[in-house]
């Protein structure tokens, strides 16, 4: 792995992205993992417990659910080897229902990547594939999240597209 690759993985739910995108961290010293989801609720709560169980001691977690820009150079400034963001579904949907300038964060988060001097794994979920949503908010959350997976996958090294466990090089 390159020192600043920067790495889109992508697919459906549970289609092990996250397990990948720790896999690709196995040999790190510094791993950093920020986490954009928040506990709503007890099921979402259980989730997050879940996730924090797969990674070890060696593990520092970044909760930010807008600023990726910050949250990465925060990382980067602390000696992170590595950074893997989980994930920019939710934080589309955050970004989306806090009402914030989508583009401008976006636009961050690309910068942030172009800079970044240690590899970045991001992932994110393909919900183009499925059915077209009923609701408004539904349709426009699933249009937005293809535009930035876009915009990402654009200025990433390696697009991997992940089905039923099995890493897909696509870029």
């Amino acid at each position: 792995m390159k020192t600043n690759s920067i790495y889109l993985l992508t697919g459906g739910v549970r289609s092990g992205k996250s397990s990948y995108a720790l896999q690709l961290a196995a040999s790190s010293k510094k791993p950093y993992y920020i986490a954009t989801g928040w506990a709503d609720d007890n099921e979402m709560a259980d989730r997050i417990v879940k996730h924090k169980e797969e990674r070890n001691n060696s593990w520092t977690t970044i909760e930010e659910r807008y600023d990726l820009k910050k949250a990465i150079e925060t990382a980067v400034s602390n000696g992170a080897d590595i950074v893997i963001i989980d994930c920019l579904t939710m934080w589309t949907c955050n970004l989306m229902y806090q009402s914030k300038d989508i583009d401008a964060h976006t636009l961050n988060l690309i910068d942030a990547l172009k800079s970044a001097v240690v590899p970045i794994v991001m992932v994110t979920n393909e919900v183009g594939l499925g059915i077209v949503p009923e609701s408004k908010d539904g349709r426009d959350f699933r249009d937005l999240l293809g535009w930035i997976n876009q915009k990402i996958a654009k200025v990433s090294d390696k697009v991997i597209f992940m089905v039923s466990g099995i890493p897909m090089v696509i870029k």
